[in-house]
Parts: C-alpha cells; sequence; structure tokens
C-alpha cells in the first residue's frame, strides 16, 4: 500500500490528457451519474432514458459521443446500443449529440497509470479506479487512444437495456400485462398475442416513468448483432459520394476564408502587404489573426489564391531551424538530467552486460505527418446570445471552452456540431482550424465563416509525429536472448500538444516509452530508460503515438539479438513472452502464416509483436528481393481484442492500419530547413502506393479479459516486421525509418 500512496502523490498523464494528481474527491460523487443532458432541450412528445437514446412519434436517434474519424465508430456506437435496444439497422438515426460531461470517457485510466495493460494485480487496479474517478469528475470527453469501443462497450449495451426494459413497463401500463411476459423485436413490444406495439407511440406513456435502471446485458449467446458482420450504416453514403464532411458544409449566408500563419511553426509575423490580394476577384476583406491573416472571399479557391498571393515578413522559428540540428539535440539527450523516467529494471542488466560484449545499435524514427485526406477545416458563427461551430473534432468539450475564450462567451453558449471526418490519425486533437475560424467569425459576428486549409497549408501547419532516438545494448547466451538495455529519447508529445491545448502536462510522459517498456516479455534482464528532449518542433499525437516508434526500436533490436543468438524468431519470441494471451497471439500468427515453412529464392520472412493500447499484435511478413528493389509480398496479423464486435470493420482496420504503417515507414518524413517543413503535399511524403500493397490476411482472437480497440494497435509491428524480413531475405538491418534512404522498393 506504501507505493499506492506514493503513486496517488504523482502526476499522471492520459493518453492525450494530463491529470494532476492530488485531485480529492468522495465515492459517492465519483459514483453519481451525471445528468441526461438530452432533457434540456427534448423536443414536445419525445423520450429519452438516458445520454444516448431519443425517441419520438417520428424517428429513434442514437447517440455515439465519439467523432468518427473513419474508423467506423458511428456505427459500432450505435450497434451496441441497438444490440440491447432490439433495433435492425434501418430503424434508428445516429448523432454525435452534444458536448457534456455525461459523456466523460471511461477507458482513459488505463493509459493513464504506470503500469503495463498485462498487470491487473490489486495495486494496478486500485490506480486505475483512482485515475477512473478523476477521468469522470473532469468530464474528460475524448476521442482517440482506441477507446471508443472500449469506452462504449458496457455503457451502450447498458443504455440500450434501459431503454428496452422502460419500453417495456409503458407497454405493460398500456396493456395490463406483467413485463415478464412480454418481448422485444425490431422496435417494438411483443404482447403474448403477439400484438405489437411500436417504441414511437409507446414513447409518450414510457416519458411519465422512471427509466428502468435494475437491468442484466444478455448473455453472448443470445447476441443478433455483436460479432457478426454487418454493414455500417455510413458505407453506402460513403460508396456514392453522398457522406457529408466538415469540407462539404454550406450554410445559408456564409463567407468562405483561407488562413496563412508563419511556415516556422510558432514563429511571429513581423508585418504584411496584402494590396496584391485585396484587388483579387471574390475578395472582400483581409483580416488578421493570431500569428498571420485570414483572406475573406466568395469561394474557398478564391481565398486561398489570394492569401497566397500576400508578401510577409515571418519571424525567425522558435527551435533549431535545420534538420541535422534536431537530431544532435537528440543525440546529446542521453544524460542524466534529461532522464524523464526508469521504466523497467528486470534482474542485473549490469551485471549481464558485463559478463560479455554486448551488441549494440542505434535506431531512428522521423517526423511523419498526419495527412488525413479531408484538410483541416471549421464553420463558425459568432452572434451575441451564442456561437455554433461545425466541424469535426476529438476534443468537443475543450473546443467549447477555447472558443468561448476567444467570443467572450460562456462554454455552455457553444453548440458544437460534430461532422464526419476524412481522417485524422490525431490530427484533430489540435485547435489551430478551430481557433483561427473563430477569430476570423468573432470580426464578422453574424455571418457564416467557413474555413478551409490548403493541402500545403495543412502540411505546414501540421504538428507530427515526435521525432525519436534509441541505443539498444544486449546480450545473449547458450543460444537465448540474456539481456537488453534500451535507451529512448524523445521531446514530449504530451508536454507539446496539452500546452496548446492550455491543460496541465507534469509528470513523466509515458509516451516516450510506449511500446517497448510495456512489452510483455519476461526476459531475464531488461532495462528501459525514457529521455525527454528539450522541445523541438512542436508534435501531436499520431496514430499509435508512442509505440509507432518504440515499437521499431525494440522488436527490431530484440531481433538482432535472436540472430546473433542463432535462434528462431518465432521460437525465441514465443519462448520469452510472459503473458499468456500475447503468447496465443504469436502462436496464431505462427499458425497462420505456416511459420518455418519453405520460401522461395530471395525470399524473407520477419515476425515482430507489439503490445500497444492494451492489445497485443503480432505481424508476420513475407517479401522478395528482386532485382530492382523489395516487394512486399503478404501480412498475417493477429491482435486479441477480448471481444470482438464487428468482424468486418476489425478486419478493415487492421487492413488499414498496416497500409497505413508501411507506407509510412518505407516512405515518409517530415524534415525542417530554415526553420520550415520541407514537404508540402503528398508527392513529398508518400504513403503505400496501391502496386505496393500487399495481401492482408487478419485474426481477431478473443482471449483477453477487457474490451479493447482496434484502430491503432496494427500500426507498431509493421515497420520492424518489414525491417526483420528485409534482413532475413537481404542480410541488411535497417535501423532507420524511412527504409527508402536506405533500400530500394518495387
Amino acid at each position: 500500500m506504501a507505493s499506492i500512496g506514493k503513486i496517488a502523490r504523482r502526476s499522471f498523464l492520459i493518453g492525450s490528457a494530463a491529470v494532476v494528481g492530488g485531485v480529492a474527491f468522495g465515492v459517492y460523487k465519483v459514483k453519481t451519474p451525471y445528468e441526461n443532458p438530452l432533457e434540456d432541450e427534448l423536443a414536445s412528445g419525445a423520450t429519452t432514458f438516458n445520454p444516448w437514446v431519443v425517441i419520438d412519434g417520428d424517428k429513434i436517434t442514437l447517440i455515439g459521443s465519439h467523432g468518427d474519424k473513419g474508423q467506423g465508430v458511428a456505427h459500432s456506437q450505435a450497434t451496441l446500443i441497438a444490440e440491447e435496444l432490439d433495433l435492425e439497422f434501418g430503424q434508428f438515426e445516429t448523432s454525435f449529440g452534444q458536448p457534456d460531461k455525461a459523456y466523460w470517457n471511461t477507458a482513459l485510466a488505463d493509459e493513464g497509470v504506470p503500469f503495463p495493460s498485462t498487470d491487473d494485480g490489486f495495486t494496478a487496479e486500485t490506480m486505475r479506479g483512482i485515475m477512473g474517478g478523476v477521468v469522470k469528475l473532469m468530464g474528460m470527453q475524448i476521442t482517440g487512444g482506441s477507446t471508443t469501443i472500449p469506452d462504449s462497450f458496457d455503457k451502450l449495451r447498458r443504455a440500450g437495456a434501459i431503454a428496452r426494459e422502460t419500453l417495456k413497463a409503458a407497454a405493460a401500463q398500456k396493456s395490463g400485462i406483467n413485463t415478464t411476459a412480454l418481448k422485444t423485436e425490431a422496435g417494438h413490444v411483443i404482447l403474448p398475442d403477439g400484438t405489437r406495439l411500436s417504441y414511437q407511440e409507446l414513447a409518450p406513456i414510457a416519458a411519465a416513468l422512471d427509466p428502468v435502471t435494475d437491468v442484466a446485458l444478455r448473455d453472448p449467446g443470445q447476441w443478433r448483432l455483436i460479432g457478426k458482420p454487418t454493414q455500417r450504416i455510413d458505407m453506402v453514403a460513403k460508396s456514392t459520394g453522398t457522406q457529408t464532411y466538415g469540407i462539404d458544409l454550406d450554410i445559408p449566408g456564409q463567407v468562405h476564408a483561407a488562413v496563412k500563419v508563419n511556415p516556422r511553426q510558432g514563429g511571429a509575423m513581423k508585418g504584411y502587404d496584402a494590396s496584391a490580394a485585396t484587388d483579387m476577384r471574390g475578395v472582400s476583406n483581409v483580416v488578421e489573426i493570431t500569428g498571420g491573416v485570414g483572406v475573406i472571399a466568395d469561394n474557398t479557391w478564391r481565398a486561398i489564391q489570394a492569401v497566397n498571393a500576400i508578401d510577409f515578413d515571418w519571424g525567425e522559428a522558435p527551435y533549431p531551424a535545420e534538420q541535422d540540428q534536431h537530431w544532435e539535440e537528440i543525440g546529446k539527450s542521453f544524460v542524466d538530467d534529461r532522464l524523464d523516467k526508469k521504466w523497467r529494471d528486470d534482474g542485473d542488466t549490469d551485471a549481464a552486460l558485463a559478463a560479455d560484449t554486448p551488441l549494440n545499435a542505434e535506431y531512428r524514427a522521423p517526423y511523419v505527418a498526419h495527412a488525413p485526406l479531408e484538410p483541416l477545416n471549421a464553420t463558425v458563427l459568432v452572434e451575441e446570445d451564442g456561437v455554433t461551430v461545425w466541424a469535426g473534432h476529438q476534443i468537443p468539450r475543450q473546443l467549447q471552452v477555447l472558443v468561448a475564450q476567444i467570443t467572450g462567451h460562456e462554454a455552455e453558449q457553444v453548440t458544437f456540431v460534430n461532422q464526419f471526418m476524412g481522417g485524422s490519425f490525431g490530427h484533430r486533437l489540435e485547435f489551430d482550424n478551430i481557433k483561427q475560424a473563430t477569430e476570423i467569425a468573432n470580426q464578422m459576428r453574424g455571418t457564416p465563416v467557413k474555413l478551409t486549409y490548403s493541402r500545403e497549408e495543412d502540411f505546414a501547419h501540421d504538428y507530427p509525429r515526435h521525432i525519436g532516438m534509441a541505443r539498444g545494448a544486449g546480450t545473449v547466451k547458450d543460444g537465448k536472448v540474456e539481456a537488453i538495455d534500451l535507451q529512448v529519447a524523445m521531446p514530449s508529445v504530451i508536454e507539446s500538444q496539452m500546452g496548446r491545448a492550455q491543460m496541465p502536462v507534469p509528470g513523466p510522459d509515458s509516451q516516450i516509452v510506449a511500446g517497448a517498456w510495456n512489452n510483455p516479455y519476461a526476459l531475464p534482464n531488461y532495462r528501459m530508460r525514457g529521455y525527454r528532449v528539450p522541445q523541438l518542433a512542436p508534435v501531436s499525437s499520431w496514430r499509435s503515438v508512442g509505440a509507432s516508434a518504440n515499437g521499431f526500436f525494440f522488436d527490431s533490436f530484440l531481433d538482432e539479438l535472436i540472430h546473433e543468438a542463432g535462434a528462431d524468431p518465432m521460437e525465441e519470441r514465443i519462448r520469452l513472452m510472459g503473458h499468456e494471451t500475447s503468447r496465443k497471439v504469436l502462436e496464431a500468427v505462427a499458425e497462420m502464416s505456416s511459420w518455418g515453412g519453405a520460401l522461395g529464392p530471395n525470399k524473407g520472412r520477419g515476425v515482430a509483436f507489439v503490445e500497444s493500447f492494451g492489445v497485443p499484435t503480432a505481424e508476420v511478413i513475407e517479401v522478395t528481393n528482386t532485382e530492382d528493389g523489395i516487394r512486399i509480398d503478404k501480412v498475417w496479423v493477429a491482435a486479441d481484442v477480448g471481444t470482438v464486435v464487428d468482424p468486418v470493420n476489425f478486419e478493415n482496420l487492421v487492413q488499414g492500419g498496416v497500409v497505413f504503417a508501411l507506407g509510412h515507414a518505407i516512405n515518409s518524413e517530415i524534415t525542417y530547413a530554415d526553420g520550415m517543413a520541407e514537404q508540402a503535399n503528398y508527392w513529398d511524403a508518400e504513403g503505400m502506393r496501391l502496386h505496393q500493397c500487399p495481401e492482408i490476411f487478419v485474426k481477431g482472437l478473443e482471449h483477453g479479459a477487457k474490451v479493447r480497440g482496434i484502430g491503432e494497435p496494427p500500426v507498431p509491428p509493421a515497420a520492424p516486421a518489414l525491417a526483420n524480413a528485409i534482413f532475413a531475405a537481404t542480410g541488411r538491418r535497417i535501423r532507420e525509418m524511412p527504409f527508402n534512404k536506405h533500400i530500394d522498393f518495387v
């Protein structure tokens, strides 16, 4: 218990948000549910049972408070409610709802404590409970960290069950028949004689009843939707080009805006000459915003052309101007006064390293842009009595706070209409586009202002994945891996990101070491240290955050040691694995890929395992070494999420994560020259080309005790599995991303 007291007095970082230790709260306060926000503006004749279900005479609306960035959560959240409410697809509408404390993310606590997800002991679970209480009291509504399904799985099914049982109570009152004799099916309560009472006709009666909260969730054997292949509710719209995104909005009376701020991130604007822009066709105004200007025009294209015609005098970058200087600063950071935390110290690593000549290696991971297909945009209307914001965003309650600070309103006066997002990968955790659109709209009160970034502005002002370097030393003994000493140096993504969001940022940053410190291998000797590099270029969360680099660092180095020992890469990983569920994942991917079978000439296979966001994930990649370069032929992936909600979406997310990760591993980076990002569009930072895409085979396992998300976990193992496969095919070790610096791909 002494360790609990020590931990409770410290500060912890929760994924993409910081929580300061020492917050006092009582059990009663934590257990007290928030009021239902849907009751505040309930239409006449409508009924709500909880914050996730509304029924009126015309329709049934299911609220999914997590934003949809293309990962399909509008569908999956609705699926969880509909499972218990006995609704079929097509019988309901969906909404993201309005930001509210009631939608606090129950799953953030797992990433917010200094315990690996594999630790389910008393101390770890106690701290998760404490951190969950802090997250609830802060009302932290966030989409990210692969938490949507873990957050939603129980509470949305329960929301559906409460609505179902309350509607049955209404039917009992109407018919005089006891609820035990009633059933529900396809949006109806069924009486014993077969009479069907629709939920809509029962809604007015249910409105006068207290919700029935003493409900039991159905056994998995009774599930109709969960675990079954389904067609996403947004699939037809997205396949036909009719899905509306933020960039598609057309609010009556809107004007169009484009912005330009210092391409040296955070640098000042010393002056500008807009005379060339003001005379251009369609341009109505040029206004100053923080760090730059915005141009108002009658369409987006003209606004972008005009803002690009302005002559600016930019200030210097508040970070090293040249890329080599960034690497130099990181290389100088492996020193005691920059030690963020020693995260693992198993066995006696110093003694093991001293007993033999260690293998040493240095790895690098560059800055990488988010670059979603839909550029950043936002539409804002500022009026005297309130503000309306239309955009896609992942932290809606903090958005309200920041907008209110600009306009002088209260946060409660900011209405946020969340939009489907054309990708994010962490990009829409940031607020620059929201604040800039609000600054412009605040100078044009009463007029909706639609801000759209050009692709070049989006690249120039992306906050990329944090740059990182790792240094490993290790030994082998008797054909086995004996010791690993891994040191990682990175700037703190949480310090950078949360500083911009005006949120507290104390404590060690677990993302500096995520994907390496928390691996479940039972190595005899393992030391893991993270070093915090002073802030360089501003950075942000990128799909799988720290694990995207650290998985490459750790698993590639482990593979080097396994080959040094003369062991089989799969067999040695399985032997070292100290976690049963993770071992089953490795065994599954070995079986899927027929590991150990004969390969053709010039072929090689690599395996990698990374645990991120509580999901053990293993990947095997097969490549061919051709005369023109490396061809990636096949990828096998096994991951355990406890329960697969939708096997089709699961497979798609895993396949997409692999393609995303491989494209960045082989092709992409952001570099700085004269303080500015040198890459300005997709042709400067290519993803994976269609002809490069391999066959990808996926298996979802369900051994884990907790339900987990799959949006990010397929990303970290891809780069090391590819690097290990390239070594197997060519004998060349690649220790730096992007790989095309060192080898060609076809």
